[in-house]
């Protein structure tokens, strides 16, 4: 796919800062890091990827206005665009040297995710879509959903709570309902990624219900521009406003949104 400059901005920056994790995930025990809580980890890595995409993104646009997970809101000269950011989603497993962390930039217009690009620099999968143009996995690979139409053929991906999180209890009866349902369920600790991953059709689905919208910003456009639909946990929930988010492919999504939905 012939990108936009701006996607093109986008995919430097990412593999730029990519070069920097990849350099410090071979030297993890070595890392110094401090704990914002329970359960999640800031590092030096993660701190020096949001400055290497600041000084990237802000640099060639800069009159954008910057929301990223370390760095907090920045609002722009132009008020209609800004950068959502999150330099290292899959911190913990980073940190536990476990290969499956990406970067995520997603491009808002007019309150619209229009550019998005997930970078899984360990494995040097570049995913990444623009609205109406598709989604696409490196140099030239279209990405669309599963096919699969049977959820007990379907394998469907999640972000079970830890620490402080509010939303074990309904988690927990969120997998109580499906498992028997279907063909199982991975947490692998990555929204941004669970989201390329659906729209690579490597899961049928996703849910999760509270997660932050720089780990779904860009995950969200690659998904429906794969042919995903994707909504709130509840029908009346904006997934990117309420981290509230459900995704499938159209085959199974109204099974799945029922099942999970108590419906």
């Amino acid at each position: 796919m012939q990108g936009s400059a701006n996607l093109n901005i986008m995919m430097k920056a990412a593999r730029k800062a990519g070069r920097s994790l990849v350099k410090d995930f071979r030297e993890v025990e070595n890392l110094q890091v401090s704990m914002k809580g329970a359960g999640d980890f800031v590092s030096k890595a993660d701190i020096e990827a949001e400055r290497i995409l600041k000084e990237e993104l802000m640099g060639a646009r800069p009159t954008y206005g910057w929301l990223a997970e370390e760095g907090g809101e920045e609002p722009g000269q132009d008020p209609t665009r800004r950068w959502i950011v999150d330099p290292l989603d899959g911190t913990t497993n980073f940190l536990h040297g476990l290969p499956h962390w990406a970067i995520s930039i997603a491009l808002e217009h007019k309150g619209q995710i229009v550019s998005a690009v997930v970078f899984d620099a360990a494995k040097d999968e570049m995913f990444y879509a623009e609205r109406g143009a598709g989604a696409w996995l490196n140099d030239s690979k279209r990405l669309r959903v599963s096919g699969r139409r049977r959820m007990v053929e379907a394998l469907f991906a999640t972000g079970v709570p830890f620490g402080t999180k509010r939303t074990l209890p309904a988690t927990m009866k969120d997998l109580a309902r499906l498992m028997p349902e279907c063909a199982g369920v991975r947490r692998f600790g990555a929204a941004s990624l669970d989201l390329a991953y659906v729209a690579a059709g490597r899961y049928d689905g996703y849910w999760e219900r509270e997660v932050q919208i720089w780990d779904i910003a860009a995950g969200y456009l690659l998904a429906k521009e794969a042919g995903a639909l994707v909504e709130g946990v509840r029908e009346d929930q904006d997934p990117l406003e309420s981290g509230a988010i459900l995704c499938a492919n159209n085959d199974i999504f109204t099974t799945f949104a029922k099942v999970l939905r108590g419906e």
